[in-house]
Order: C-alpha cells, then structure tokens, then sequence
C-alpha cells in the first residue's frame, strides 16, 4: 500500500449537518418594492416571508441542536422549584462563578432590572460602549450613559486586535472626577456597536483594577462572551493553548457581575440571566423580577427554555463550532474587502459591518447613509440588515435636523447553524452589486418617530 501525506482541508466545514429544513422565501422585486412602502422605510415592519436573508440580528435566530430539542422535551414547567432551572442555574455557576443566578426572559430584561436598582438621576454608567437597548435602560432610570472606548475603537480602518477594548487612562480620570455617582462599570464582550469588536484579557484585568482603586464594581453585558474568548484565544499572547471555557471562566472571574442575553452564544431562541454576587444587590434584583418577569426559579422563561439555554451555554464552548463561526464570518469579511466595499476592521465575530459613510461618500451622515444602503439591499436582493449608526444612536435636534453618531455602520449579523455557504456568497455577490451601483443612492429622513429606541418603529422618506 502506497502511503500518502495526511490530507489537511483548507475548508473549514460546518461542524453540523442538516436534519429539518424550512423553505426559504423568494419574493420578487416589485413585491419588496410593495413590501417597503408598506413598511415605510423601515426594515423592522417587513414581515418574514418577504424576506430572503435575514441578517437583521443574531439575537434568537439560531438553529437549535439535537441535544437542545431533546432538553426542552425534558423540560419541567413547575411554576416553583423546577428541575430545570437547577440545571441551568449548575450550568451558569460553573461558567460565571457567580453565587446568585436569575434568569429572566432575555437581555434587556436583566438590563431593566440591573439599572432600575442601581440606577437612577444623578449616576452615571460608564462602558466601553453600550448598545440600543443598554442605553435606553440605563437613561430610562435616570441615569447617564457614557462610552470609553479606545480612540481605535472608533476607527472603522483600524487593524487593532481589541478595538473594543476600555481606554483605561479615561476611565480613571471619569471615576475620579465622578466619586459617588458611578454604581457600576459595564464592558461588552464583543463589542456589538463597534462593530463585533473583541475585549482583551489584558484589558478586563487593567479595568479591574481601575475599578478596585475606586471601589465601583465590575459588570460584563456577556451575550457574545464565547466568541470574545476565541479572539482572545487567537490573537492575545500567552493565550493560544487555553481552552474558550478557561478564558471564558477567566473573563467572569475578574467582574463582580453580568447579564446576558442567551438569544446569542447559548444558541437560544428566547432567555437570559443576571448572575451576581452582593447579597443585597440580588435580594432587590429578585425582588423587581418577580414584580415584571416571574418567580426567581422561572424568570420569564418555560422550563424548556431553560433546559435548552443549559445545553446551549455547554456547546457555544465547543472549539470546532468556533473555529468555525469566526471563520464563517471572516470569509464574508475578506471577500467584500478583496472587492473593494468599505468596511468595519478587522472582521468581527457575529456580524459583517459595512462603513457607510465610505460607502456612500455623497451622502452625509445627517442624511443617514446606513439606512440607504440598508434599504438597497433588501430592494434589490430581499436581504435584512440593520443600521448601527446616526438612526439607531443619534437624534432629531430642535431645528428638525439629525445629531450624527461616531460610526454609521450597517450590521449584517450572521445567525448561528442557519445558513450556508452558498447563501453567504449570494450576500457578498448582492453587497457588491449594491456598492457598483452606489451612485445612484440617495439619502433619507425621518418622518415619525418614538421617544426612546427610535430605529424599531420610526418612519423613512427618501430624499
């Protein structure tokens, strides 16, 4: 027998296979057409079916595994004291090292719940940088939101490994200068409105000790902590033979709190959690749960939900899947750079986002790039995407005009085990098509919108 070298792939292949399908929908053009008008520019009123890629959000669009289908088969809905939530409870603690674990229906709520305890008028939230839905909270209480991010951080062309890293120098001079009116610092892992952007290690240690100097606790918002501990795997020295879980466990180690929402790196369809440690912090936190989420040992969430957000914490850790899902998202990532469209660097972990201001040189931020690019994607290929820019994080000044955020980016989240390869080469052949024809775009304005989180329900006219 004639010996061989031993075949290494240069594919890295989905670490799953198929077994249930749904059709996908394919509208034609003039129905899209129809389909925006009803909705009035805005991509959140599209209905599904008339959506071909959605790559709106990661949040809760994930396939679920065997092991999590079976989990909620197993699920016990007793309304108190329910063998699920104490397999999802040993699941947590294991993971955060937390002694208090409350599960509540997804991210937000435990942000609504963390902030209307420790918030309030008068304090103020540094992060590196808080999104939508962080914000809103933490303002809705009273309280101030602010973003210290490094200056890198929002640089859409820099090729900094830890783009969401703290600026560590300005988070001292802000504690010192606010003594008594910061309850907490939060970071993000990965930072999602920088673009998916990762936070060292080194980084959480020196924030840490920021933190300690002043006696103001350490919080992470952890939706996307396993896949911020593969870039720390990948590109932090020291760090390549560490397991994720290790890195993982390391990154919950060095914060006195977290909140999550499980509608991303636990692969669920619904569900989050607070995990603490201060006593009387929980005590107030469950005591706001059971007034709007439920009884502490349910939080929101169906017993099946919380055996299948038990597997999914277990499998977000697996090293194939990661590999993998950041090696998904990369090849998106180069093959639209290769091509010449702007774009957020380096590639992030959930979501390819695109630089709209790059994009659309012609139209000025006020007159909302992100959300004309947005809105030729789904016109012209029935893709789904999200701005991240001066619609979902600037605002309508008196004078009716619009206060431009940092960045105005468009987010092409990817949802995790749901599609293909062939389906990410029609987004970057459509991404591309749009970018040729990126002349012809124009910009738009706001004609309605809400008090608070405005992108979900406002409306759009072109100019």
């Amino acid at each position: 027998m004639t010996d061989i070298p031993t075949f290494t792939s240069k594919t890295i292949i989905e670490p799953f296979r198929v077994k249930v399908v749904e059709p996908l929908p394919l509208p034609s053009r003039e129905a899209r057409e129809v389909a925006l008008e009803a909705a009035r520019g805005n991509l959140f009123n599209i209905r599904a079916e008339h959506v071909t890629i959605d790559l709106m959000t990661d949040s809760g669009t994930g396939a679920m595994s065997q092991d999590q289908w079976a989990a909620m088969m197993r699920g016990d809905e007793s309304y108190a004291g329910a063998r699920s939530f104490f397999e999802f409870e040993r699941v947590v603690r294991a993971l955060t090292g937390k002694k208090h674990v409350i599960p509540t229906h997804q991210g937000r709520a435990a942000e609504r719940i963390l902030f209307s305890v420790v918030g309030g008028k008068g304090h103020v939230i540094p992060a590196n940088t808080h999104f939508d839905t962080t914000r809103a909270n933490v303002e809705a209480s009273g309280a101030e939101a602010v973003d210290l991010v490094i200056p890198e951080g929002i640089d859409p062309e820099s090729l900094h490994p830890f783009k969401g890293n703290v600026d560590v120098a300005r988070l001292a001079a802000f504690l010192e200068t606010h003594r008594g009116q910061v309850p907490l610092v939060l970071v993000t892992v990965t930072n999602n409105s920088g673009g998916g952007q990762p936070v060292s290690l080194g980084n959480l240690r020196e924030v840490r000790a920021v933190c300690d100097r002043f006696g103001v606790p350490l919080f992470l918002d952890a939706a996307r902590f396993a896949e911020n501990a593969w870039f720390i795997k990948q590109r932090e020295p020291g760090q390549k033979d560490r397991t994720p879980r290790e890195i993982a466990q390391e990154m919950f180690s060095l914060c006195d709190g977290a909140m999550m929402s499980m509608k991303k790196d636990a692969f669920g369809n619904m569900g989050g959690f607070l995990v603490l440690n201060d006593d009387a912090l929980a005590v107030e936190c469950r005591n706001a749960l059971i007034l709007t989420e439920g009884f502490p040992t349910y939080g929101g969430l169906a017993g099946r939900d919380l055996g299948a957000l038990a597997v999914g914490l277990e499998e977000i850790l697996d090293e194939r899947y990661l590999e993998y899902r950041i090696a998904s998202t990369h090849y998106v990532w180069d093959h639209l750079q290769k091509a010449g469209v702007p774009l957020l660097s380096p590639a992030g972990g959930h979501a390819v986002y695109l630089d709209a201001r790059r994009f659309l040189p012609h139209v000025p931020s006020p007159l909302l790039p992100g959300q004309s690019v947005s809105i030729a994607l789904y016109r012209e290929a029935g893709i789904r995407s999200v701005e991240i820019g001066t619609v979902m994080f600037g605002h309508t000044q008196p004078d009716g005009t619009q206060s431009p955020s940092p960045l105005d980016l468009v987010r092409l989240a990817i949802p995790r085990r749901v599609y293909t390869q062939s389906h990410m080469d029609y987004v970057i052949e459509a991404v591309i098509h749009v970018h040729e024809h990126r002349k012809s775009l124009g910009g738009y304005r706001i004609t309605e919108e809400p008090k608070a989180l405005r992108h979900f329900t406002c409306a759009f006219a072109a100019l």
